[in-house]
């Protein structure tokens, strides 16, 4: 009886101690840190194991802890529709008012009522409606919106609301579990799950700055600004678009990352527009073709070719010849992670870049100024010190000899590449990205603009009447 006994003290303590040494060693830790700035909404949530969304496989606590959270957008637009019939027969160009409606989803980041969303999905609007998981609908005011990445900030008066948290997108892994939350087709309350496809993903779209989160969770027209959740319910994008022949979802959806989307409604907030960050470079992207013809092993970053007079690479120790492979511990293989990391900061950001040069790393610390410099940069010098050109405006004499209303004259070329087009000095520039120029000052904004896109197309009206169409890399 005494050894049953002793064999049975022998098993509790073996088992004991098999159970302390699980939960010292092996059971996961669940280390959230929170930090709050002033405007109440930019909780960010760093999760310090994120093995843990991969180990959890219920999602139904992150679905019941978001779905409140994600609301229904609707977006009334007031248009006018010119008949060029009746305006060539009978002189009418009144046109005549119709009403459009658009609809989508946003998420709530702050109990009193802010929500992001996508800027395509408020565009233009006359009005804006919100309608909560409960059914209550409150008109809304746009904030603010920034077209290039695709987000907006709306907010209704509201006090006490469900909101969800942001999550560190950079630290989100490839195979790991993501919540769509939206409210496709008009369906409220949907919410589908799939995983990360991709990081830093750039669609090609023009004017867009894209560094997207991919994940095959099925999204689909209406899911537009609602939520990319993790299983623990922390926001790490924004749900916008969908690659499709159809227009529904057929395998995968971008999602813009938290990080980026949280940066945005800051600024939004504190300045009223995005304050835009950059390095001061020209740049290849390096791949297995240019690697050969730059003379380096390196087929994946960024490499630097220049280094901008007044911008911030020029204030810091990057040199030319320099390989951008890594920032503040993110890997840049590249663009899309280069834009990924530019837009989550602003100016006065200090960064640290890694760049392998003659072939050994270094880290070298880098305070991000406003594109190139833009406080020192008038007008004139940035086109000339992007596009190579000297530009005015047009006279009427000018516009009446060319038959144009619109436009921006090229005065001298600087820049031989354009000759090579054909472009002679005396040529009209009549667009950039398909938005048409009348002033030299709309010629630089829209240039900034789409600064980060690797190419830029402009619309020439040259000497001899032809119209080129030329994309060029700034």
């Amino acid at each position: 009886m005494k050894n049953i006994f002793s064999y049975g003290a022998i098993a509790l303590l073996s088992a004991g101690i098999t159970l302390g040494a699980y939960k010292m060693f092996l059971e996961p830790k669940n280390l959230v840190e929170y930090a709050e700035n002033g405007n109440g909404f930019v909780k960010t949530a760093f999760n310090n194991n994120p093995l843990i969304a991969a180990e959890n496989s219920d999602f139904s606590n992150a679905a019941e802890a978001t779905v409140d959270a994600v609301v229904h957008v609707k977006n009334t637009a007031v248009q006018t529709y010119v008949d060029p019939f009746e305006q060539f027969f009978y002189g009418t160009n009144k046109g005549r008012e119709y009403t459009q409606v658009g609809t989508g989803s946003g998420v709530i980041i702050s109990p009193d009522g802010y929500i992001i969303t996508n800027y395509h999905v408020v565009a233009n609007a006359t009005e804006i409606s919100i309608t909560l998981n409960n059914k209550k609908e409150y008109k809304a005011k746009l904030i603010g919106s920034d077209e290039a990445i695709d987000i907006a900030l709306v907010k209704i008066e509201a006090t006490d609301l469900p909101f969800i948290t942001f999550a560190d997108s950079d630290q989100v892994k490839l195979g790991e579990w993501v919540l769509a939350v939206g409210n496709p087709y008009n369906l409220t309350s949907t919410v589908t799950a799939g995983i990360v496809s991709a990081k830093g993903r750039d669609l090609g779209n023009n004017g867009r700055i894209e560094s997207y989160i991919q994940t095959d969770a099925a999204v689909n027209p209406g899911n537009s600004g609602g939520a990319l959740v993790n299983t623990r319910g922390e926001l790490i994008g924004i749900n916008t678009a969908i690659s499709s022949q159809t227009g529904s979802y057929v395998g995968y959806s971008f999602a813009v990352p938290s990080n980026i989307a949280k940066k945005v409604v800051e600024d939004l907030v504190e300045f009223g527009n995005t304050q835009r960050a950059y390095l001061g470079i020209r740049f290849v992207e390096l791949n297995a073709l240019n690697a050969k013809e730059l003379n380096t092993e390196v087929t994946e970053g960024i490499y630097i070719n220049k280094i901008i007079e007044k911008g911030a690479a020029s204030e810091s120790d990057l040199k030319i010849n320099d390989i951008i492979v890594q920032i503040n511990n993110v890997k840049i293989k590249k663009l899309a992670d280069l834009n990924g990391q530019m837009n989550a900061h602003r100016p006065g950001d200090q960064i640290q870049v890694t760049v392998l040069r003659n072939g050994t790393e270094q880290v070298i610390p880098v305070v991000l100024k406003n594109e190139f410099g833009k406080e020192t940069y008038g007008a004139t010098e940035f086109i000339d010190n992007v596009l190579g050109m000297e530009l005015s405006e047009m006279s009427s004499q000018q516009k009446k000899q060319y038959n144009i209303t619109y436009g921006v004259s090229i005065v001298k070329l600087n820049n031989d590449s354009f000759k090579k087009y054909g472009i002679n000095e005396g040529a009209v520039i009549l667009a950039v990205e398909r938005k048409k120029v009348s002033k030299v000052d709309d010629v630089e904004q829209y240039l900034r603009m789409y600064k980060d896109n690797p190419y830029v197309t402009l619309q020439i009206l040259n000497t001899d009447n032809r119209v080129e169409y030329i994309s060029i890399s700034l």
